[in-house]
């Protein structure tokens, strides 16, 4: 009888646990802040609600090398917090075993006003992003199935995933949205135009810059409106592709004509320290990409207004408009940083 007793509160203690958990499940919630006067975001925050655990579990997801097949990249390799998440040491995207990919790491911020992501739009939600760079083989190189396996072998994640989503089995879905949870509050507004169009008295324009300002208005807000910069369409920019192994960009994805050599626009926020630019990272400088729109102009009329002289000072001008662009309290917010970096 006593040994009966004893499998019985056994028996009761083991099905109690679950009820435990969940009665300790309590994630604090975390505010995440955009001008008032920005457009709502197309990310659905009821779905992924912002919490602190969420936000601390994705970024120990993000800069942990284990989410590629030889634990030797991690998602931070080729999106850095000081440059505005993206890579200016090469080119093209490097990853596991040296190995180059075909496209240069766009930068990461403002992602839940995106309605598709990568240069191509092959992906249609930013829970879903992170999938292509750590199946992709020239990336990481992993798979879903594969980094998951990891991670559950791994008690601090257990306990993380289990306070950020009361359930400490990591499974596909809130493995993406613990990354989510991060990227969406990579949020860029606070830049010094940012200020300036607020009305803020501190954040004054040179001449230069409002004359450039003017400019881009005029030349450029057509592909890159304001106050996000971007459009989200894709744009053939007439670059020359590489004769070798020619990258088609969005019509990979739908497989239509009139798409091939398009990509899609990128935003400009941070844009003087996300460099090398477009979609091969062939441009190392903004001269550069000025120069390429300007021979575009001049080959088709009707790209750059004709309203607007387009010379040495009218390039300067948009140059500097370009680095009020510059959001220096994202950059060095150290939340956003590699835990190693806070202290």
């Amino acid at each position: 009888m006593n040994r009966l007793l004893l499998l019985f509160f056994l028996f009761m203690a083991i099905a109690a646990v679950p009820a435990i958990q969940k009665a300790i499940f309590k994630p604090e919630k975390r505010d995440i802040f955009w001008p008032s006067s920005w457009p709502a975001p197309v990310y659905n925050f009821k779905k992924n609600p912002p919490t602190k655990e969420g936000f601390e579990l994705g970024r120990a997801l993000f800069y942990d090398p284990i989410l590629s097949r030889d634990s030797s990249i991690s998602c931070s390799s080729c999106h850095l917090s000081f440059t505005g998440f993206a890579h200016n040491d090469h080119a093209l995207s490097h990853g596991i075993e040296g190995r180059i990919g075909k496209r240069n790491a766009p930068a990461l911020m403002n992602l839940i006003w995106s309605p598709v992501f990568h240069w191509d739009g092959g992906v249609l939600h930013l829970e879903q992003q992170a999938i292509n760079p750590i199946s992709q083989a020239d990336e990481m190189g992993s798979s879903l199935p594969e980094v998951l396996k990891k991670l559950n072998r791994r008690p601090e994640y257990r306990k993380m995933f289990f306070r950020a989503f009361g359930d400490s089995m990591i499974r596909t879905d809130n493995f993406l949205k613990g990354l989510a949870q991060f990227t969406a509050s990579l949020i860029s507004c606070r830049s010094r135009y940012d200020l300036y169009t607020a009305g803020d008295s501190n954040a004054r324009f040179s001449e230069q810059e409002k004359n450039g300002l003017l400019l881009f208005r005029k030349n450029c807000s057509s592909c890159h409106p304001e106050p996000l910069f971007t459009n989200y369409t894709f744009q053939n920019n007439l670059i020359k592709p590489d004769s070798a192994a020619p990258d088609s960009g969005r019509f990979l994805i739908t497989g239509r004509k009139e798409d091939i050599f398009k990509f899609k626009v990128p935003a400009l926020r941070n844009i003087a320290l996300t460099y090398p630019y477009m979609h091969d990272g062939r441009f190392r400088n903004l001269k550069q990409v000025l120069s390429h729109y300007e021979a575009i102009g001049q080959a088709e009329k009707g790209r750059w207004s004709e309203n607007s002289p387009y010379g040495d000072k009218e390039k300067k001008d948009i140059l500097a408009f370009l680095l009020t662009l510059t959001d220096s309290s994202f950059l060095r917010n150290k939340t956003f940083h590699h835990p190693s970096f806070q202290k």
